[in-house]
């Protein structure tokens, strides 16, 4: 079985908060460093994490044919980047990230959310894959 194309959707708060490298001095600078790095993935097949159990057998693997990330806060001021979906969460980031899956998960998209948001995970769709930062952080740092 060939794995499936996916859409990678990166709470970009959260990731930038997983690791303790003094990215609150400079929110922007930090999402900006972040998504610079984010674009190689694309077009990528990865191996998926393990995640609980559900009705569904999950895919171990995804090709990843997009990634949108959702900014909130300073981090609004980011560029854009090529390769990249930037998405500015009006108010909210957690919002932002259900509305995005949400809309993705209508057109039948295999959806993945990069977050730690215990919170967020449980607002999601169940069609939609939660992954941690550690994943993307690992990925970044191959």
């Amino acid at each position: 079985m060939s794995a499936p194309d996916a859409v990678v959707v990166v709470d970009v708060a959260n990731v930038m908060g997983s690791r303790p490298d003094g990215w609150w001095r400079d929110r922007a600078g930090a999402a900006a460093r972040l998504l610079d790095r984010m674009p190689g993935l694309v077009g990528e097949v990865l191996e998926l994490p393990d995640t609980d159990a559900s009705a569904e057998p999950a895919p171990r693997a995804a090709h990843i044919a997009r990634i949108v990330a959702v900014v909130e806060g300073q981090a609004k001021a980011v560029e854009d980047v090529t390769g990249i979906d930037v998405v500015r969460a009006p108010a909210d980031g957690d919002g932002a990230i259900v509305e995005v899956a949400r809309g993705l998960e209508a057109s039948a998209a295999f959806v993945v959310v990069v977050t730690a948001d215990r919170g967020l995970r449980a607002r999601l769709g169940p069609d939609t894959r939660a992954v941690g930062p550690t994943w993307l952080r690992d990925l970044l740092d191959r």
